[in-house]
């Protein structure tokens, strides 16, 4: 539960944000991880989710999470909890979204999911990247824009990831040296196709269904890049259905060796997960290189 204090600071905040005078009934604990608290809040004006954090170690993660929200519920392509307002209260940062109630799927759930991931992914711009680094979990995404994905892939995903395993002695040598030399190659591995709006984060665990029994995406790592990657992250950690996977090729169909390029794009969520975790991740991606190497 929410203290009182945090409470009446929280309401303050959100009435000022709002711009209407916002009391908080209750807050119910429902979920969380290691980095944030969530709750379901009970307010005069409907119920809404809270997520809260350290603001002293995470003094913008929810300003960049509301952006990404906001830029992938402006797109209209899937049900995305609508970003309220962010700020502090006391020192807590916090992010307050629409609530959103679980429902059953309908019998179409994957194929409705794959066409709105479809034309999500037709939302593009002139480069790859986004105006600002925001966060994949805990750690800080960087999206310096570059015109060419390989470049951005080297640049702004593996290698910092890749260096950072090395630091903390969770990569060796040998392997951060595979990496270097693999990024060499990017540009003939990959197929050019233009920025497309990814969730960037899209795997089993960040989306639910809702009343409507349609898809409702959330915890976005929102950018402009190559749309395998959202295809092979939906790839881990058990897979989505292979109605999803059918439907999204007929629709806007993947380059050929597609399937062969899934190790390719999952080395970025494992050597986050490596950074995070270790243990077990580190294998996976050896294994991934010792097929593409």
């Amino acid at each position: 539960m929410i203290d009182e204090i945090t409470k009446r600071e929280l309401a303050q905040a959100l009435s000022a944000q709002l711009s209407v005078k916002i009391q908080i009934n209750s807050a119910e604990r429902v979920y969380g991880g290691d980095i944030n608290d969530t709750f379901r809040l009970e307010t005069n004006e409907g119920r809404w989710f809270l997520k809260t954090n350290d603001a002293r170690k995470y003094p913008d993660m929810f300003i960049r999470e509301h952006d990404g929200l906001e830029e992938l519920w402006q797109t209209g392509a899937l049900a995305v909890p609508r970003p309220l307002c962010t700020g502090a209260a006391g020192n807590r940062a916090f992010l307050v979204t629409e609530y959103v109630e679980k429902g059953a799927a309908a019998p179409d759930f994957w194929e409705g999911f794959a066409a709105g991931m479809a034309r999500l992914h037709e939302q593009t711009q002139p480069f790859y990247g986004l105006q600002a680094a925001n966060y994949i979990g805990s750690l800080k995404q960087y999206n310096t824009p570059y015109s060419n994905w390989p470049v951005f892939y080297a640049f702004n995903r593996l290698m910092p990831l890749a260096r950072m395993a090395y630091d903390q002695h969770r990569m060796e040598q040998s392997v951060l040296r595979q990496i270097e030399q693999l990024c060499r190659r990017l540009p003939a591995l990959f197929p050019d196709e233009p920025p497309a709006l990814l969730h960037g984060d899209l795997w089993s665990g960040n989306f639910l269904v809702g009343t409507n029994g349609k898809a409702c995406i959330f915890d976005p790592a929102v950018y402009y890049g190559h749309r395998e990657m959202d295809i092979a992250m939906t790839r881990l950690f058990g897979g989505f259905d292979t109605r999803f996977y059918y439907t999204y090729q007929a629709i806007r169909p993947l380059e050929n060796g597609w399937q062969q390029r899934i190790g390719l794009c999952q080395l970025y969520p494992l050597l986050v997960h490596l950074n995070l975790f270790g243990g077990s991740y580190y294998n996976d991606i050896k294994e991934i290189l010792a097929v593409l190497n």
